[in-house]
């Protein structure tokens, strides 16, 4: 494949920082790498991936909305996240994430740490107090 042949369809990648990496013929022959922002039967498969991921998210939101469990849950399913990987990025502690899930102690977080949950799940603090409907 040329350069100038290397997908951008601009789907699920628009506005990321997640771009695929891949290498084409260059004009002098030699292959380079370039980045591109998609290709369409990449997307479809991605579409079908994040059909089933938000069909798993449906009961958590559904908890949510119950006052049982905090938006955290949902966030952290909908990012495919989990309790280690949210602690590293949020520098907030396992245990503390684990509380924090309870929709009791989520309500009485204060900015700061609704601000850390944010940036660590790539979403706002008025998104993070809320989930998808």
């Amino acid at each position: 494949m040329k350069v100038n042949d290397v997908p951008q369809d601009l789907k699920y990648f628009k506005d990321n920082v997640v771009r695929d990496l891949t290498y084409a013929i260059g004009e002098d022959g030699r292959y380079t790498s370039i980045v591109s922002d998609g290709w369409d039967v990449k997307n479809d498969a991605l579409g079908i991936v994040w059909e089933e991921i938000l069909e798993e998210c449906e009961p958590i939101r559904q908890q949510v909305l119950a006052q049982k469990i905090s938006p955290i849950a949902y966030h952290m399913k909908k990012n495919l996240q989990d309790i280690c990987m949210l602690s590293a990025y949020s520098g907030i502690p396992k245990r503390r994430i684990k509380k924090h899930i309870r929709f009791d102690e989520f309500i009485q977080l204060d900015q700061t740490t609704l601000q850390k949950y944010a940036d660590a799940l790539r979403i706002s603090v008025d998104e993070l107090k809320q989930v998808d409907g």
